[in-house]
């Protein structure tokens, strides 16, 4: 060098910085994941695998507008940002008012999602990577909105989305088990090896999967299949970290901490909220009674939950004695008024079962259609109080109720109780599981008190239409012998059906 002129020397500088990426990523797991085809990749597991570096590593070397996520805000400035500073080792380029760096040819945003519904301030801002950290935290419905702005009009720019994190430690974070299924549910049927791909689309608002990622059409559209893959990661891949010690830190956790993030265990298990209505073990047992034929003799009850529009459906679930059959939904789109939800509702009706449906809200004109065509029908007001005097619960025989919503709740838990209970057999469902440990419960001055579904809403980012409907059908409303039936000789179920709508 000593013999360059200094305009050479320059020149030699340039051409060595184009030549040495800024981040290079660490032999193993995470060389694989870096050059991964996924279009939508799950990295980690265990903590220490370099989940955060690759985040990074992947928006400074291999894409021109990225943004990294972080659930809480305080996490993505001491631990994104923090990094950040230390793989370029200056703040160049760094914007602290908006959480920008802008570097000569690319720039990376970093956002938070502190609450549901803070994903729609990213509406419409295009990225080529979006990266998660620590995917676990966040609601499923805010992942699936921020990644529906994963594009670029830069030609031969490569877009993909890629998620770092551990197993989830709370209820909430469970999504992730079944949206990465083939990889992380242990009874999935179709098993796949790490880093394999797999390719989902999504038919009526559910994942499915297909054998490849040729365009396909659904409902008169083409639509493209997205790959997936998980590549597991742990402390041991980490020459940086095992200097320091970091696995015997994370030998000494308590379990179920400990198989979780030094073992990347997701079966380990997630603790649930002390104020959990129902606990996630009884779900589960009752999930695994379930046999495909167990719908012996008539249809007892009915459970509907009724939607318009949106991503909301009206969701009805039947009930044979203890066993409850699969449910039927149908997009709220498809019953945008009180005539179509019932016409779906009595196309799922047999035996005079009788038919539990909150009366509040759009369900009250769908209740007047079904008793005018002579269903029996029990409306469901959830904030009634008279229904309360005289009830108690089981186990002491001392705690009250403040409204019919909890009583009606808090017996479909006492059903489900592995040693008082009823041999509850529920359809495997994750949505359903997910929906019945949503609700929580607390104990007030009048009795026991159910969390409001719009306050579930509001946590979850959805409404739980699954679990809703099997609370309702639930319900042991004693058959009558005869209907009272309307003046009209046709009935809705023949004058529409879900099958034409």
């Amino acid at each position: 060098m000593a013999l360059l002129s200094d305009e050479e020397r320059m020149e030699v500088d340039d051409l060595l910085r184009e030549e040495t990426p800024i981040w290079v990523p660490l032999p193993g797991p995470q060389t694989l994941a870096y050059e991964s085809d996924a279009d939508i990749l799950y990295y980690g597991g265990s903590a220490g695998g370099g989940k955060s570096d690759l985040l990074l590593g992947l928006a400074l070397n291999e894409h021109a507008h990225s943004i990294i996520f972080r659930r809480q805000t305080t996490q993505l400035v001491g631990i994104q940002i923090r990094l950040l500073e230390e793989i370029l080792r200056s703040r160049k380029g760094w914007n602290g008012q908006s959480d920008v760096l802008s570097l000569p040819d690319r720039r990376i945003e970093f956002g938070s999602c502190n609450n549901a519904g803070d994903e729609l301030k990213y509406q419409g801002r295009p990225h080529d990577l979006c990266g998660f950290d620590e995917i676990s935290h966040f609601l499923e419905s805010q992942f699936r909105f921020l990644i529906g702005w994963l594009r670029t009009t830069i030609v031969g720019q490569r877009c993909r989305i890629v998620c770092a994190g551990n197993p989830p430690t709370t209820t909430e974070g469970r999504w992730v088990v079944k949206y990465w299924g083939p990889w992380l549910d242990d009874k999935h049927p179709r098993p796949a090896r790490s880093g394999e791909l797999r390719w989902f689309t999504t038919v009526d608002g559910r994942d499915e999967e297909v054998p490849d990622g040729k365009p396909i059409t659904i409902n008169g559209r083409i639509v493209v299949p997205m790959s997936r893959t998980f590549i597991p990661s742990s402390v041991q891949d980490n020459p940086f970290l095992l200097k320091t010690g970091y696995e015997s830190t994370l030998q000494a956790l308590p379990e179920p901490l400990r198989s979780q993030m030094l073992l990347g265990d997701f079966r380990a298990g997630v603790e649930d909220s002390a104020w959990q209505l129902i606990p996630t073990d009884w779900i589960d047992a009752a999930m695994e009674r379930w046999t495909e034929d167990g719908g012996k003799g008539p249809m007892d009850s009915a459970g509907v939950d009724v939607a318009r529009g949106g991503r909301d459906k009206t969701t009805v679930s039947t009930r044979f004695g203890a066993w409850y059959d699969r449910i039927k939904g149908l997009p709220g789109a498809q019953t945008p008024n009180g005539a179509a939800a019932a016409g779906f509702v009595v196309s799922c009706i047999r035996d005079k079962a009788v038919i539990h449906i909150d009366a509040l809200g759009v369900g009250g004109e769908t209740i007047g259609h079904l008793e005018t065509n002579g269903m029996q029908v029990d409306a469901v007001v959830g904030y009634d109080t008279d229904s309360c005097l005289g009830q108690y619960d089981k186990a002491t025989g001392r705690l009250r109720f403040r409204n019919r919503r909890a009583i009606i709740h808090w017996r479909f838990r006492e059903s489900l109780d592995p040693i008082t209970g009823d041999n509850i057999a529920l359809p495997p469902d994750p949505e359903l599981k997910a929906d019945l440990c949503a609700p929580l419960w607390k104990l007030t001055a009048g009795g026991i008190l159910v969390e409001e579904k719009d306050e579930i809403k509001k946590r979850i980012g959805r409404s739980p239409d699954k679990g809703d409907a099997v609370i309702y059908a639930s319900i042991n409303t004693p058959k009558k012998e005869e209907f009272r039936r309307g003046q009209k000789n046709v009935t809705v179920a023949e004058e529409w059906s879900p099958f034409n709508a």
